[in-house]
């Protein structure tokens, strides 16, 4: 079941079931789907996108392994293993508050984590060929192989839309192909590259921060509005940090622009 595709005010009833009067057009009991999973499993799709108050009810049911339909006072017992998959990072919704953390612990007993398409790229051959040949058989072509050169661009390109983006991809190039060798407008992958930004030292961001943080206090390092305060440092560490990373009045005015801009803008 996707969690996010089906409406908040129904979401209940299809996780839990409805009794025939349970709500206005509820003109039958209905099981839901945990009592149809009962001995088997439930995939949650999107667990992320569930609402805050159906938290404890799905909490109540992986924990007891119970629940009772919508207008029913009876309680119905299942044994139902359950499989969520989210793409959103659901530690920092708990720290929001936007996810129970009672759930997500529970729910957090055997986590696997899949990397982005990016950071396996030795898995994209084979998707590649996989979603070259469902796409050929599904438009009745018959494309025998992908030329090395699509497939270099294939796997150097990021895909932020991970594998729906390069099976949506793939199927455009199927639709384009006319002979039996993958023809692949490899051309909008490189104009929709994001361009890599300049790699800094983690001493050169340090830098910068503590000079912008100096200059909003005039230079001023101790003191309660003092640049050693605003930083979160003894005045002493502050002082040391400078020495060791050559920062001064003089030095900093002498970098100028070559800090980074966003910090120069803070």
């Amino acid at each position: 079941m996707n969690c996010a595709a089906i409406p908040t005010a129904l979401l209940e009833s299809e996780l839990f079931g409805h009794e025939r009067g349970a709500f206005t057009g509820a003109i039958m009991s209905k099981m839901g789907r945990f009592q149809v999973a009962d001995r088997g499993t439930l995939f949650l799709d999107e667990i992320g996108e569930l609402a805050i108050e159906l938290q404890p009810k799905l909490l109540r049911v992986i924990q007891e392994q119970e629940f009772e339909r919508l207008g029913s006072a009876h309680t119905t017992r299942v044994d139902v293993r359950i499989v969520a998959a989210t793409n959103q990072n659901l530690g920092p919704m708990v720290a929001e508050r936007r996810f129970r953390m009672d759930l997500y612990y529970r729910l957090n007993v055997f986590p696997i984590t899949l990397p982005p398409l990016r950071e396996r790229t030795e898995d994209i051959p084979a998707l590649v060929h996989h979603f070259v040949r469902t796409s050929a058989s599904r438009n009745r072509k018959s494309i025998a192989g992908v030329p090395d050169e699509v497939m270099t661009a294939l796997m150097e390109y990021d895909w932020p839309g991970n594998i729906r983006e390069l099976q949506n991809f793939i199927e455009r190039s199927v639709i384009l192909t006319r002979g039996t060798q993958l023809r692949a407008p490899v051309t909008e992958l490189a104009s929709k590259r994001l361009p890599i930004p300049a790699v800094r030292t983690l001493a050169d961001a340090e830098r910068a921060h503590i000079i912008s943080t100096l200059r909003k206090t005039n230079w001023a390092v101790g003191g309660r509005n003092g640049a050693a305060a605003r930083l979160g440092l003894v005045r002493t560490t502050l002082i040391a940090k400078m020495r060791k990373l050559g920062i001064s009045r003089e030095t900093a005015d002498q970098l100028g622009d070559a800090l980074d801009p966003c910090e120069q803008a803070s």
